[in-house]
């Protein structure tokens, strides 16, 4: 497995590479997220892994609504119409895990609709972090509800939090 590292406002993260496609792209210490094996070979100058640096840090710049990079993520069937719906959600707006499920063809399987959510192998890029629970709850996010309660406030979809 080829594989690259870069720095976030919301801490290091890392990309996992499938050719010239990016397989997963993940927060370290993120649930789920794949542990670096000693076999795989670190290459940060990969073009895709470049690109996909380069286009975070213009989303967290704010200069960055969507993003333009080859993906080639892994899952089953339903875990890809999943990652498809959520692909689908528009920057600055959040929908439910019941609306998701009923996109993905399965309005009864919130909670399998959960699931593959939280296996979202494309962090950010594939924006999991816009789906909400019915309430409007942030629940549910592999990189932490911290990371994902910044990730709105910065789309203006959650009013930031007073301390």
């Amino acid at each position: 497995m080829i594989y690259a590292r870069f720095s976030t406002p919301l801490g290091p993260a890392y990309v996992t590479l499938q050719g010239d496609a990016l397989a997963g792209i993940y927060f370290e210490g993120a649930r789920h997220a794949p542990a670096i094996a000693a076999g795989w070979q670190r290459n940060d100058g990969h073009p895709a892994a470049k690109a996909c640096a380069r286009q975070l840090a213009e989303y967290f710049a704010g200069t960055r609504e969507s993003f333009d990079l080859p993906l080639a993520p892994r899952g089953t069937p339903f875990q890809q119409r999943v990652w498809s719906e959520i692909a689908r959600v528009p920057f600055g707006t959040t929908i439910t895990y019941a609306q998701l499920a009923a996109r993905a063809g399965a309005p009864e399987a919130m909670r399998a609709a959960g699931a593959a959510t939280g296996r979202n192998p494309l962090t950010i890029v594939v924006p999991c972090h816009r789906i909400v629970g019915t309430d409007g709850a942030l629940t549910g996010y592999a990189g932490g509800l911290e990371r994902k309660r910044r990730l709105l406030e910065l789309e203006g979809a959650l009013q930031p939090a007073l301390v």
